[in-house]
């Protein structure tokens, strides 16, 4: 989506002017005289009414007609320019779609890229973008993840209530179309909270936990716990809900869904996703304790009849959560390995244990090695004197 803008071979004023004829040949309410007060003026009347050359019957000359206002609009000092960049990205941002929206996307793009990397002003048209890039089908062609996302402002970094804004955005976008990214992206926008506004993220900690548990490929689920927003949701049900997703058994979630069925569809949630997720969990749960699970303790603890079980393996392996194989003669699974759904304090102590262990052989086979070729060049030593 990257190109130069387009630079007339005339002076910014005489370039403004054409304009100006341009847009009343349209019918816009435009003087064709320039202003006295100067380019920008004559700029601030052209942005009012760009939205104008959408009659055009012809895409090109429509591109054209915008390049020709971001060749203006980057040759304006940053201060003198940037209420106009804003209220010009606003009006492209409501482009008919799709096909004078991706237009306009285009156009919005190019003008961003323009922009120096240290102006705050990338910030605003990239939201822009984003919001126009939704509408014309197009967000996953700008924004691939939140990696991208903070070397986009490098340079400026915004403020953290616009980047709040700007997640906000992206998740409303992605959460029908990427949920694991929509996701990834919500809580990268509870991380921006504090202990002392976390209170106020009510919202958007629900909004994160609801859609990481609608997320058919998100199964690791604790993390979300210790998010201080989250921490402020402690009493309440979608918090009960988490810790039963994040902890307990599917017998735990039937309990809940029996108590609280109206609270669970008000959050967006189907029962039967649910489900599905709690018995995967539950055998993973089952796999960290028990390598060799048999069929009936699986249709036992995850209702499951005994004629889907394989079936249900085969949905567990997908997930890449559990390595096991079946034995289908022996009625019985074995598990090679599988992840934890949680790390205890007690957990991470031990994998400290074993990581020093690991540590401490590590060394020490390097010192042996060290011995055994101080000891072979002595030997060599030793042979080249008795020669």
């Amino acid at each position: 989506m990257q190109g130069p803008a387009v630079f007339m071979d005339i002076s910014l004023e005489d370039q403004a002017l054409e304009l100006r004829k341009y847009f009343k040949s349209m019918g816009a309410e435009i003087s064709e005289e320039k202003s006295p007060k100067g380019i920008e003026d004559d700029l601030h009347k052209i942005v009012g009414v760009c939205d104008a050359c959408f009659k055009e019957p012809n895409e090109a000359d429509i591109e054209a007609i915008f390049n020709s206002i971001v060749s203006i609009m980057v040759s304006i000092p940053l201060e003198r320019g940037e209420n106009l960049i804003v209220a010009f990205s606003q009006r492209l941002a409501k482009a008919p779609a799709p096909k004078l929206g991706m237009v306009a996307l285009q156009t919005l793009w190019r003008l961003y890229n323009n922009l120096e990397a240290n102006s705050p002003l990338r910030y605003h048209v990239y939201y822009h973008v984003v919001e126009l890039g939704a509408r014309v089908g197009a967000v996953r062609d700008i924004f691939t993840g939140v990696e991208q996302l903070r070397k986009e402002f490098l340079g400026c970094p915004p403020s953290n209530e616009q980047m709040q804004k700007l997640y906000r955005l992206l998740h409303q976008v992605l959460k029908d179309q990427n949920s694991e990214l929509a996701s990834k992206v919500m809580i990268e926008l509870l991380g921006t909270y504090t202990d002392e506004n976390a209170s106020y993220a009510r919202e958007d900690a629900i909004k994160c936990i609801v859609t990481a548990l609608a997320d058919p490929t998100t199964f690791l689920l604790d993390p979300l716990l210790s998010l201080k927003p989250v921490r402020f949701l402690e009493g309440e049900l979608i918090h009960d809900l988490l810790t039963i997703f994040v902890s307990e058994k599917l017998s735990s979630y039937q309990a809940f869904y029996n108590n609280h069925k109206e609270f669970v569809h008000s959050q967006g949630l189907n029962h039967e996703q649910n489900i599905k997720k709690m018995r995967i969990l539950s055998f993973m749960q089952m796999a960290e304790s028990n390598p060799d699970i048999t069929f009936d303790e699986i249709t036992t603890e995850l209702q499951i009849e005994e004629k889907d079980v394989e079936a249900f393996i085969i949905e567990v392996l997908k997930t890449r959560l559990v390595r096991a194989r079946m034995d289908q003669a022996g009625r019985r699974v074995l598990v090679s390995s599988t992840m934890h759904r949680t790390f205890t304090p007690g957990q991470w102590r031990t994998l400290r244990s074993v990581l020093q262990a690991w540590r401490a052989n590590v060394h020490a086979a390097h010192e042996q090695m060290n011995s055994v070729a101080a000891a072979q060049r002595d030997y060599q030593h030793q042979q080249t004197k008795a020669a």
